[in-house]
């Protein structure tokens, strides 16, 4: 690593910057910059609109294995933020015409708590206490270093969605899953699913009766925008579904998602239940529906 770039430096000499931020693209020895995401890690939303540092968050994110998309501005931050429902928000504060803390502002004032992480360049605490206390997750201070940022976002995603660093097994029935281990069992048989289609499922099982919709899903699961086609997750759940049998926690709610149950077997044993989209669960699943 080369010397540290100091504040005054970062303000006045923009070249020294881009390179002090070029210098840490790679946080991992080996690792790729164009990997594809990793399931689970999520889709992160960055707003930035210094090219520079937007193109080394991008590159660093992704290399850890984040989807990510990149806006310049306050009002594009907005609209991703509704269209896309990101798993998180990295958003500068000192963005034109709508900086950070007015977007952060809004997305709360809607309802929308997407974690957020503040980067700032400013030197005054009441920026940064004011984004906290408007919702904002965490924040780092320009210059930063990148692998900083991507270990406080992974942070702020363990926060958020509750995971730990111990053991721990999500229960539903008969139905276990141990996070650890990445072991499914049913009655103490074991049943293999794929890595996506266990991540699907954990996630589902970490929030029971929380209805996610199929784009939330693609975000959170996949790591991937809205636009990527919701199709995919029907035919996870189909494959979920299919594994699992009478066992299986996740039901349809129509028009909307999927949200999954805490004892799907207080039903009837082996009876069929509606979905909510014309298909029946426990019988069958015929697949996603054209």
């Amino acid at each position: 690593m080369g010397q540290a770039l100091t504040r005054p430096e970062h303000e006045r000499d923009a070249g020294a910057a881009r390179a002090h931020y070029a210098a840490s693209v790679s946080p991992e020895p080996g690792a790729s910059a164009d990997r594809r995401p990793v399931p689970g890690r999520g889709l992160v939303l960055v707003v930035e609109d210094e090219p520079a540092i937007a193109d080394v968050l991008r590159l660093n994110l992704r290399a850890a294995g984040y989807g990510v998309e990149v806006v310049g501005d306050g009002a594009s931050a907005l609209e991703a933020a509704r269209d896309l429902r990101p798993s998180a928000i990295v958003l500068d504060i000192g963005l034109p015409v709508l900086d950070g803390i007015e977007v952060c502002r809004r997305l709360r004032g809607r309802g929308d708590w997407t974690p957020v992480l503040f980067v700032t360049a400013r030197e005054d605490e009441v920026d940064r206490i004011v984004g906290l206390e408007l919702g904002a997750d965490d924040y780092v201070t320009k210059p930063f270093s990148p692998r900083e940022l991507v270990a406080r976002l992974g942070g702020v995603l363990r926060r958020t969605r509750g995971e730990t660093t111990t053991a721990e097994v999500l229960r539903a029935g008969e139905l276990t899953l141990d996070l650890t281990s990445h072991e499914v069992r049913i009655a103490g048989r074991e049943i293999a699913l794929t890595a996506t289609e266990f991540d699907l499922l954990s996630h589902l099982l970490r929030r029971p009766g929380v209805v996610f919709t199929r784009e939330q899903l693609l975000s959170d699961v996949w790591g991937y925008a809205a636009t990527a086609g919701a199709r995919t997750v029907d035919v996870h759940v189909a494959q979920v579904r299919a594994k699992l049998g009478d066992a299986s926690p996740i039901r349809t709610v129509r028009s909307v998602g999927y949200a999954a149950e805490r004892a799907p077997r207080d039903r009837p044993a082996g009876a069929p239940t509606d979905t909510g989209d014309g298909a029946l669960e426990g019988a069958s699943d015929p697949g996603p529906r054209s």
